[in-house]
């Protein structure tokens, strides 16, 4: 088990890095790196780290997040420790496709940190719960603001993104506060699997109702700390906001003018609504492309391809590489659990195939 746990987290790896390489092969062929290079070193430094501190706080957040719901369950935690928690589960999520690996590593981690499996569980799908409607609260309204972006092509992708990421959260929410009504969805997709023959349909049920009795628990909690549920939802907005900011700040950096914080901030929330369904580790690739259509008309010809990638720099790849650090360390010091990370990882995949 070990071993083929290890092989799919170096699938995952090589997945991502090839992805990686594909994308800015494809993006730069036939440009003057050197010219870019340049572009990139041209931009104040002043607005590149305020962009890496607002993402450095928008990570912070994220942990408050989770040390706050933890501690409404008496748990005990130091905010260090929720933010190492944090930047885990965002390299593993980043690493696998649909982000199936983040939640399982956090929760095992905290386990390991004596933090009770199912208060850790609660603390991620609060976040979690939180982070889509924000997404979707604010992709609808920055949307609308922006008809005259999306009718120039990219309408049917931000409606594909909008309905993939609503129809997640209705069914999050309805695993959360209809026990009746999901099992009666979970029957009538069992039914469908077994009149095509599926194999495995009766495992995938005990484990389809096996989560559900985790969102089930989160109606509990979410009825009894209403004031706690509603900060946290709260904390998530805020959140957001600090990572559509960031193309401001690169903006800013090459010095232009011509546009106002509001204009690029619901471009990047239009950015995010169209990649943030895609089953790509860290939609990487669509990330790139799209942001060379979106900011086009902001940066010019000339800075779009360097400011694409001062900007996903920023919110993504530093962080990738910060995250990466983090989880050396903890393994290091951790000794032998590696293989027992890993198998949290192919575990994750394993269930969502099964759901599927």
């Amino acid at each position: 088990m070990r071993k083929s746990a290890n092989l799919r987290l170096s699938r995952n790896l090589l997945l991502f890095l090839g992805l990686i390489l594909l994308t800015f092969w494809l993006l730069f062929k036939g440009q003057n790196i050197e010219g870019l290079i340049d572009i990139v070193k041209s931009a104040n430094s002043y607005y590149i780290f305020l962009g890496i501190f607002v993402m450095f706080l928008y990570y912070s957040i994220e942990a408050y997040n989770i040390r706050s719901v933890l501690k409404s369950f008496g748990e005990r935690i130091s905010l260090l420790s929720a933010l190492k928690f944090t930047l885990i589960g965002f390299f593993f999520s980043a690493i696998t496709p649909a982000a199936t690996g983040g939640q399982p590593v956090e929760i095992y981690y905290m386990t390991k940190e004596k933090v009770s499996g199912a208060n850790a569980t609660m603390a991620l799908l609060v976040q979690l719960c939180g982070f889509q409607i924000s997404t979707i609260s604010l992709g609808i309204i920055c949307g609308l603001s922006n008809l005259t972006l999306l009718s120039e092509g990219l309408g049917w992708l931000f409606m594909l993104g909008l309905t993939i990421n609503g129809f997640a959260l209705a069914i999050m929410l309805m695993c959360i506060f209809s026990k009746k009504l999901t099992k009666k969805v979970i029957n009538a997709l069992i039914r469908i699997l077994k009149i095509f023959k599926l194999k495995n349909t009766d495992a995938r049920k005990d484990r389809i109702e096996e989560g559900l009795e985790k969102y089930n628990e989160s109606s509990v909690y979410i009825k009894s700390h209403k004031s706690e549920f509603i900060k946290a939802i709260l904390r998530v907005f805020v959140q957001i906001i600090l990572f559509y900011s960031v193309p401001f700040f690169v903006y800013k950096a090459f010095g232009l003018n011509s546009h106002t914080f509001f204009q690029i901030f619901t471009m990047q929330a239009v950015l995010y609504t169209i990649v943030s369904g895609l089953p790509l580790p860290g939609s990487v690739g669509v990330s790139e492309t799209v942001f060379l259509g979106i900011f086009g008309s902001v940066f010019g010809e000339k800075l779009l391809s360097g400011a694409m990638l001062l900007s996903r720099g920023i919110t993504f790849y530093w962080y990738v590489i910060i995250s990466l650090i983090v989880v050396v360390i903890n393994a290091i010091r951790m000794k032998d659990v590696v293989g027992e990370i890993d198998e949290k990882v192919i575990e994750a995949e394993t269930e969502k195939a099964g759901v599927a």
